[in-house]
């Protein structure tokens, strides 16, 4: 898969200590990095898994 013209983001709640992670989304997936190793280790989900992930997390946070 060809990333050159991925465009990739980093949380608004991200902060300065550079413990993040950031997400791009090419057609029909969405792909998460570390954002201090930019040509590292990438992860790759199907849209239909990624929104379920974060439903998922958003269900766990709001019970806590």
């Amino acid at each position: 898969m060809d990333l050159s013209r991925a465009v990739w983001r980093k949380s608004t709640r991200s902060g300065s200590s550079g413990n993040c992670v950031e997400v791009a989304t090419p057609p029909q997936v969405v792909m998460v990095r570390d954002s201090k190793q930019p040509q590292g280790p990438m992860l790759c989900f199907f849209h239909d898994d990624w929104v379920a992930f974060i439903q998922s997390i958003k269900a766990g946070s709001s019970q806590a």
